[in-house]
């Protein structure tokens, strides 16, 4: 090769070495200047991580302060980067030994599996609130891509206490159901934050910033829970007796509005929600309705009196059945034409005489007085989706409806309603709002709502004629020794939606009493759905009455007000 020619591919290699150079620097101008930025962001991100810290969920404590719902500190969430189980492991290998520590089964198993060999996924759940010494184990294996953080747990030291009214929490300790939920805000708090540098296998070895979490409120409320426990102990028993379909039962203070107890049977350990049939979860007593039969001829006695349109000693001459519209109403019992004063009227549940009462009233001041005791609208107890019952607009009161809702029929109302509404009478005319949550993160919840319905006489006059229902009338299986009762026994038959009418056989049994009767200190509402024993709420509600108001006086040291 000449000189000449050598010379020439010199000069070439220098060319190209020379645009090579040129390149490379032009590359890095391009990452350094013009994708530096981002660069460096997603570097810091693979290595910066802001981690949520979890508040303390408040603790719910009855009124002597028993705790009825409080947390497991000790659970801990167990997640996954799978990005970093693919780039320094294997999903296959890691999902194994993950499963066999926290004791999955084959199905939980592939399906960790599948979420760890996910492409495109950075993150994925392993275990929510998993048991820390189960955490500790998995912890110690080192595992690439696995991350640890304490998550409360929430559970229920008393199981099945109060269950329906405290309701329950997700995975992610959030109210669903009951107290849960309408106090959620006040209950969770707010959560905290930590930024922290992680290695490449995802370990922390740096924390740059922390802000603490705030813990939640504490509820204190008004259910006592020896009495509580005792009211569901009755009505368990009571579904056993009358191989009954459910029970539910209110004890009120009439004074203060507070509940003291409340609980429907069948009930359930809200531990174990996941595994709870579906129909057993609701708080019947604020969220279901149930036409009241004659428990409420006393909101029609109530307006009659009010009004002047009778007074107690009132007589009417009343044969066995009474025609309204297009329907024959008769009493429980057959008889003959009676003359009964109004007293009387309330104290036999006579059907009859309940609608000649209205009769005399009107249905425009009936539906008035109905209003005024506060049914066809919530009563503003604090418990989420409490129904407003059924109430039909008076001008809707089509055919018999002026004489079926003087007795209870072709209305529907809740039992904390009714129970309302005879605390209203115990408490000398005022209705007082009813309330579950006394204090609220030490501080005293708002003040119940109260307003005069009847005036104290006629308050009283009604107290009279109900004790004559339980000393001589359709509630004395509710007699109780040594103390004076007042109440009204209901037997309603259910609507059947198939034939439009009422059944045959479906029935609800009632009572509402009042303890002591000369100086009220308690009102007790216990309904019993679909009962087989009997069908009369004296025979089957009113001895439910009588168990659940001796445990009360007992152990509130109620002095007795009577004797024989």
């Amino acid at each position: 090769m000449s000189q000449r020619a050598a010379n020439r591919r010199i000069r070439l290699l220098g060319v190209v070495l020379a645009l090579a150079l040129a390149a490379v620097l032009a590359k890095t101008a391009w990452v350094q200047v013009v994708q530096g930025g981002s660069l460096a962001r997603r570097a810091q991100a693979q290595q910066i991580e802001t981690v949520v810290i979890p508040s303390s969920r408040g603790s719910i404590v009855d009124r002597n302060g028993v705790e009825l719902a409080t947390n497991d500190n000790e659970t801990v969430t167990i997640y996954a980067d799978p990005a970093l189980v693919q780039k320094l492991g294997s999903p296959a290998r890691e999902s194994s030994r993950a499963a066999r520590v926290l004791g999955f089964d084959a199905a939980r198993e592939t399906a960790l599996l599948k979420a760890l060999a996910a492409r495109s996924s950075r993150f994925a759940y392993v275990e929510r609130q998993a048991p820390a010494d189960q955490a500790r184990r998995l912890e110690r294996l080192k595992l690439p891509g696995f991350g640890f953080s304490r998550d409360p747990k929430r559970i229920y030291p008393q199981g099945a206490l109060a269950s329906q009214v405290l309701g329950y929490t997700g995975v992610d300790n959030r109210g669903i159901t009951g107290l849960e939920s309408i106090y959620d805000k006040e209950l969770s708090g707010h959560s905290g934050r930590q930024t922290v540098v992680r290695d490449p296998a995802g370990h922390i070895i740096d924390v740059q910033s922390t802000s603490d979490a705030k813990p939640g409120a504490d509820l204190a409320l008004t259910i006592d829970n020896v009495i509580q426990f005792d009211v569901q102990q009755v009505l368990e028993q009571t579904l056993i007796d009358q191989q009954a379909r459910s029970a539910t039962a209110i004890v009120l203070d009439p004074r203060s509005g507070d509940v003291a107890a409340m609980a429907t049977a069948p009930g359930y350990d809200a531990n174990n929600v996941p595994v709870v049939p579906a129909r057993y979860l609701p708080n019947r007593a604020v969220t279901d309705t149930y036409e009241p039969g004659s428990t409420f001829k006393l909101v029609t006695v109530a307006g009659a009196l009010s009004d002047g349109v009778v007074t107690p000693q009132t007589k009417f001459t009343l044969p066995y059945s009474i025609a309204v519209a297009d329907k024959t109403i008769h009493d429980a019992h057959p008889r003959g034409s009676e003359r009964l004063s109004v007293s009387e009227i309330l104290t036999l549940s006579s059907n009859v005489g309940a609608i000649t009462i209205s009769q005399r009233l009107g249905k425009e001041r009936l539906a008035r007085w109905i209003s005024a005791f506060g049914f066809g609208k919530p009563t503003g107890i604090d418990f989420p989706r409490e129904s407003s019952g059924i109430v039909a607009p008076l001008d809707k009161w089509y055919g018999s409806a002026a004489g079926t809702i003087p007795i209870g029929q072709g209305i529907a109302v809740t039992p904390i309603q009714l129970a309302a509404a005879y605390a209203t009478i115990a408490n000398g005319g005022v209705w007082v709002q009813p309330r579950l949550v006394e204090r609220i993160g030490g501080k005293a919840a708002p003040a119940p709502k109260k307003r005069r319905v009847v005036s104290p006489y006629v308050a009283g006059e009604l107290m009279r004629m109900l004790r004559d229902v339980v000393d001589e009338g359709t509630g004395t299986r509710a007699e109780i020794s040594g103390y004076s009762v007042a109440g009204k026994t209901g037997t309603a038959a259910k609507p059947d939606p198939k034939t439009g009418g009422y059944s045959s056989y479906r029935y609800v049994a009632s009572f509402v009493g009042i303890v002591p009767a000369s100086k009220p200190r308690l009102v007790i509402l216990v309904t019993v759905d679909e009962p087989h024993s009997s069908i009369w709420g004296g025979d089957v509600a009113a001895p439910a009455f009588k168990e659940i108001a001796l445990d009360c006086l007992r152990y509130l040291e109620v002095p007795p007000d009577r004797t024989g």
